[in-house]
């Protein structure tokens, strides 16, 4: 019997994969090399900080699920969390902390998966916001360890990598193309997420 596995990926304007001239964005490339029969859907939101994602998230996520289906949910923001505007971070980094546990927490209470993807840097925000998303992303591995949740790092290799970094700054300065979502993939194709994606029914032992 085929194993129904549903996936949502939610998050920010790097999970919807904004400025890929393939518009495939990370999300895509990693469905292309998942073995499996996936159904996929994409609910990243441009701008969207945690806030915003806690608060739509099972209104989006749970039409998509099924009673009988390996239901699975991946979580990536943060990145706008950090930005400063009218000189304050958007989002304080223990409230995008409690955003995160809660939406892990309620996933674990509906027998749905998770795993979480580190924060993408924003190239033209500066070495400030660099620190802030590095520290936030130390933060969110720390609760996802204590959960026992998968969390794959991203913010340290991308804020280095010269493809993200390079496409980055020749878009609107945060938003890579083709090669930069392409590196990202890479990042998320780790033996954790192939673990995670052949571990079936996980959420019900």
């Amino acid at each position: 019997m085929i194993r129904d596995t549903r996936i949502c990926f939610i998050g920010d304007s790097f999970v919807q994969g904004t400025g890929d001239p393939e518009y495939r964005g990370w999300v895509g490339r990693v469905l292309a090399e998942t073995r499996g029969d996936i159904t996929a859907f994409n609910l990243g939101i441009r701008r969207n900080t945690s806030e915003d994602v806690r608060l739509r998230c099972w209104q989006e996520v749970l039409p998509r699920t099924l009673p009988d289906a390996d239901n699975r949910l991946v979580v990536s923001f943060g990145s706008n969390d950090t930005v400063v505007e009218d000189g304050r971070v958007r989002v304080d980094p223990a409230r995008c902390l409690d955003n995160l546990a809660a939406i892990l927490d309620e996933s674990r209470r509906r027998a749905i998966a998770p795993l979480v993807v580190g924060p993408p840097p924003v190239i033209d925000a500066g070495d400030a916001h660099a620190r802030r998303t590095l520290h936030l992303a130390d933060g969110m591995a720390a609760l996802c360890r204590a959960r026992h949740i998968p969390f794959i790092a991203t913010t340290r290799a991308l804020a280095d990598h010269p493809v993200w970094t390079r496409e980055a700054m020749a878009g609107d300065g945060a938003h890579p193309g083709a090669g930069g979502y392409r590196t990202l993939a890479g990042l998320v194709l780790t033996r954790q997420w192939h673990e995670w994606i052949a571990r079936a029914d996980q959420h019900r032992s």
